[in-house]
């Protein structure tokens, strides 16, 4: 469904962010896209959904399909309208209006109204939670209640593809599992997920498949369950051994990206 191919990102004209990245969501999969601050996460999320611009950075080479069409020329509408939405870090809703009202502008770009009818009724029941809370202002709402928000005003377009980037940022742990459900419900319900979270664990949990960034580079490609069981992986992303980043991001180093996967 999502191909990039050999992005090559840079702030400024002159700061290198990504270089040569290439990663792939089949249609119906979650995908985890792993790595430290400042790896190159979100500058990827930001070229795939056309938002480069106004952090004054381009994709300097390379070309992202989706669905066989080229998007990386598109504008952000554009992107949405082809079937892409995002879940911005921090959740970024519009503190003073309604949980309605937040729902509603994530379908402004929508001309059918059954279709926005429809989507909004797959919230409400993905987050019944939300039903109750309807007409209560946005900003009042417990941090887990917002992030609920957040994923639901990303939905209201319908996706083909969902980004989520850090859903579980601050969240309890008991929200986290809640999180992690409710995505892994998104998904069996046909909407393809690429996911940037640094809760690994969690991500890989409910992932086909996962690609570590070091630096604006892919240095692993492997399936989830792969990437679960790899020592590198599992001391310095999943948190088992104290005081081994220096020595697991030199493995990393080392390793070359696995092959495109297929499905």
């Amino acid at each position: 469904m999502l191909l990039l191919q050999d992005i090559a990102v840079t702030y400024q004209s002159i700061v290198p962010a990504v270089q040569g990245v290439s990663l792939e969501v089949p249609d119906k999969k979650v995908v985890a896209l792993l790595g430290a601050n400042g790896a190159g996460k979100t500058t990827i999320f930001r070229a795939i959904t056309g938002l480069l611009n106004i952090h004054n950075a381009s994709i300097m080479r390379g070309s992202i399909l989706f669905d066989g069409q080229r998007i990386d020329r598109l504008n952000a509408t554009q992107i949405v309208q082809c079937g892409i939405s995002q879940v911005l870090e921090g959740r970024r809703l519009f503190a003073d209006l309604t949980v309605d009202e937040n729902l509603r502008t994530g379908a402004i770009s929508s001309r059918d109204s059954g279709a926005v009818r429809r989507a909004y009724d797959r919230v409400m029941d993905l987050f019944p939670v939300l039903r109750e809370r309807r007409k209560s202002v946005a900003g009042y709402l417990s941090g887990g209640e917002q992030q609920m928000v957040a994923i639901g005003r990303g939905l209201m377009t319908n996706p083909k593809l969902l980004l989520l980037d850090e859903p579980s940022l601050g969240l309890a742990p008991f929200m986290v599992q809640q999180i992690r459900s409710i995505i892994a419900e998104i998904n069996a319900s046909g909407t393809a997920v690429l996911l940037v979270e640094q809760n690994a664990q969690m991500a890989l949990s409910i992932a086909h498949h996962g690609y570590v960034l070091e630096t604006g580079k892919v240095v692993l490609s492997q399936s989830a369950a792969e990437l679960m069981q790899d020592e590198s992986v599992r001391k310095f992303y999943l948190g088992l051994h104290e005081g081994s980043e220096k020595s697991n991001m030199g493995m990393l180093r080392q390793r070359r990206p696995g092959r495109r996967w297929t499905v």
